[in-house]
């Protein structure tokens, strides 16, 4: 029987409710779980809201009042009093608005790390995700779009409350002015909110369809990208670019429908919204000709139903659009917290400390046909391979794939019996694009573990010495989001250098100089020997420079074992 999944993100910055999402969890529940996700914020910004939207509702009855016990009596102390009146209340709306506003907006950003934070745990997991959610561009869409989306849902807990309070004090005052007046409001509110409800149906829908659309056209864009030399060792860019263009048509497709049910929406309860407050200034017009209403009171009344229709307006935008489009997001977003894991639950072995043999034999994985391979301790191997072969050999060591057939082990035993975080301590699996994140050089080589003389002879081993020099801060100079302010040839000899200086036992190298030049090349493939004795390094490449310093070259393209 599976274990039920339980998430819960670190602990925060802002404290936060914590999210516990099971096997259980249903869209619905977890959309709910994010609108009260914030009550330290979102509480004191509810009522804020209600102090701001009472302001509001005060206005007309402040004027109203003074026009007929001022204005029409010509008192000019109560004119004043009036108008101090009034402009306390404009403080006081203004301060609600503001400051509610600020802390509404404080408790959607905590919730939506905290999210964002749950569905990297998922997506980082060691043992990976399966499912085309798993794929790095449906992910990031996931991660980005979706779960902002749904952390706007947050302010479903804030300006409904001030927006409902507004409501139920314009009835209250239309009730001690005309009671019938009263009671149309008190009565129609509630048929327009299930209105509203129902209306949304089509755009919980639409919306749904458009997310997940729109998620799969990025996706593959970006997974077609990040894929970009394996399809070209296939040949296959083209049938890989049609795709895309069909996932982004009907994107598009996607995008224009949930927008034109989102405005067909907001229109339709617009309209309805402005009707209903039509009826109530015609029916106060009336009693004001009939002489039941003075001018003040008239005043007050027409006042009220245009504040009122604008807390109306609101409900159709803050709750119903807001919630529909939060669980449509909602439902892909679980989606992602409960994938099940890419490959099968790892053992809980450790490796032995030290260093160890890796043994393929007879593998079958991907393109990886019947592969025998061992590496041993101190050794350099070269792997000359065609970018699927290449990519397939490198997820498995990875531990993102398991053989389909035959056996690879680590230190005598087979890779799976190992935790697998335990396990890639062991053997460091580099990827051809190694991403760089937003800190220093030295933050990025040495990754708060590697020692100071580590980092240095790692430096030194990928020829970094020319960028420490033109940066203006040297190693301490920001190299920004993914190494954005580096060149292509930089960032991948920094990455380099970072994986040299962890020193594992066994180093798995992809293409690691494709963008630098022939002379850096050479001088990369000259020190990487040095730095890496007494462990092992398996290179898989293409280079000429690289692989003349191993110890001996598998060629995988044609089935044969060279010596270099």
């Amino acid at each position: 029987m599976r274990t039920p999944l339980l998430l819960q993100a670190p602990a925060e910055p802002i404290a936060i409710r914590p999210f516990h999402v099971d096997a259980d969890t249903t869209p619905r529940r977890l959309a709910l779980r994010t609108i009260f996700g914030a009550p330290r914020q979102t509480v004191p910004a509810a009522l804020l809201s209600v102090g701001h939207q009472v302001g509001e509702v005060l206005v007309p009855v402040i004027m109203g009042f003074a026009i007929d016990q001022a204005v029409a009596t010509g008192d000019p102390v109560r004119l004043a009093w009036c108008l101090v009146l009034l402009a306390l209340d404009f403080a006081m709306l203004s301060f609600c608005y503001r400051f509610g506003s600020r802390l509404g907006l404080l408790g959607m950003e905590a919730v939506q790390h905290h999210l964002r934070t749950l569905v990297a745990d998922r997506l980082l997991a060691p043992a990976g995700v399966a499912g085309r959610a798993g794929l790095p561009g449906v992910s990031l869409s996931i991660a980005a779009s979706d779960v902002s989306t749904l952390a706007r849902a947050v302010m479903i807990s804030v300006y409904p409350a001030g927006e409902l309070a507004a409501v139920i004090l314009c009835a209250v005052f239309l009730m001690a002015l005309s009671w019938q007046l009263g009671l149309i409001v008190l009565l129609g509110v509630p048929l327009l909110l299930v209105l509203m409800d129902r209306a949304g149906g089509p755009l919980r829908r639409r919306s749904r369809r458009q997310a997940a659309l729109a998620a799969e056209a990025s996706g593959k864009a970006a997974d077609l990208l990040a894929g970009y030399r394996v399809l070209s060792g296939l040949g296959a860019q083209g049938t890989a670019a049609d795709r895309y263009r069909a996932a982004s048509r009907d994107a598009l497709d996607g995008s224009l429908h949930a927008a034109g049910a989102q405005g067909r929406y907001v229109g339709s309860m617009s309209l309805v919204s402005g009707l209903f407050v039509a009826g109530i200034a015609l029916a106060a017009g009336l009693r004001a000709w009939s002489g039941d209403l003075t001018v003040g009171q008239l005043i007050t009344v027409v006042g009220l139903a245009q504040i009122v229709l604008g807390p109306l307006s609101a409900f159709a935008t803050n709750f119903g659009t807001v919630w529909a489009t939060a669980l449509a997001s909602a439902e892909r977003v679980l989606g992602v917290l409960t994938l099940p894991p890419r490959t099968e639950a790892a053992g809980e072995a450790e490796p032995e400390p030290g260093e160890g043999r890796l043994r393929l034999d007879a593998i079958r994985s991907g393109r990886l046909d019947a592969l025998d391979l061992t590496v041993d301790p101190g050794e350099c191997i070269g792997v000359r391979a065609d970018p699927a072969t290449a990519a397939a050999l490198a997820d498995l060591l990875a531990g993102r794939t398991a053989p389909e057939s035959g056996e690879a082990t680590w230190q005598g035993r087979p890779l799976g019996e190992y935790d697998l975080e335990a396990l890639r301590a062991a053997i460091l699996v580099v990827p051809h694009h190694a991403a760089l994140f937003d800190g220093t050089i030295r933050e990025n080589i040495a990754l708060g573990a590697a020692a100071q003389e580590a980092t240095a002879a790692a430096l030194a081993a990928a020829d970094c010495a020319e960028i420490l020099e033109s940066a203006p801060d040297g190693i301490d100079a920001q190299v920004g989001d993914d190494g954005l302010r580096l060149s292509g040839g930089q960032r991948q000899r920094i990455a380099l250098a970072r994986a040299l200086a962890q020193r594992p036992p066994l180093l798995v190298l992809h293409e690691p100089t494709t963008a630098v030049d022939s002379v850096t090349e050479a001088r990369i493939a000259e020190r990487l020997r040095g730095v890496r004795r007494p462990h092992a390094t398996l290179l898989i490449t293409e280079a000429p420079a690289l692989l003349a310093v191993c110890d001996r070259v598998v060629d995988l393209r044609d089935d044969r074992r060279d010596d270099a």
